[in-house]
């Protein structure tokens, strides 16, 4: 019922569509989203879950998950993210990877719903650290689609791996066009 919905008001009211898939058999990789510049975002990724009908998480800092608020960002996906014990970010989500049957962490790597020109490299160093894939996905306003890549394996080499991944967002335009990551 909740996935007609989704559909309905994503397909038919919205306008929007969703190419490629997200295979159930990929039970644990880091969803990297580009562009990030709006908080619209955060309902696309709320529809394309529901309809793709796959669980898909999030981090957030173990405060956020304290009463009243803590059993919705559960529910939504979310993941506390507990720092202590001298676990940096990298080290402490690679940790819930470890620790969880299914994890399908989104993640904005550009850190901000403003301007960058270069990507953080968190997102990555999780990749390699959890030895699971990056899938690119894409919200793409102009064309009012939701692009899911193919699983890519992190070789260690960052400067070629960013090419190969920022390629899958050449031409992607963000709800603000003016905030949107720009390949080169």
């Amino acid at each position: 019922m909740k996935k007609a919905l989704y559909q309905f008001i994503f397909f038919k009211l919205m306008g929007w569509k969703i190419s490629g898939t997200i295979e159930e058999s990929t039970k644990k990789c880091v969803m990297i989203v580009v562009p990030h510049t709006s908080w619209h975002d955060f309902y696309l990724g709320i529809f394309t879950r529901g309809i793709v009908g796959l669980e898909m998480n999030f981090v957030g800092k173990k405060e956020l998950f304290r009463f009243p608020f803590g059993y919705y960002f559960r529910w939504m996906g979310g993941e506390p993210l507990d720092r202590t014990g001298g676990l940096n970010r990298v080290e402490a989500i690679a940790a819930i990877f470890k620790n969880k049957k299914v994890f399908r962490l989104a993640i904005a790597p550009e850190g901000t719903r403003k301007k960058v020109n270069e990507w953080k490299t968190g997102f990555y160093y999780i990749s390699l650290e959890a030895k699971v894939p990056i899938i690119p996905v894409a919200f793409d306003y102009g064309k009012k689609e939701v692009k899911l890549g193919n699983p890519f394996c992190p070789t260690g080499n960052y400067e070629q791996d960013s090419k190969v991944l920022q390629a899958f967002y050449k031409g992607v335009i963000g709800k603000i066009p003016q905030y949107s990551f720009e390949v080169n």
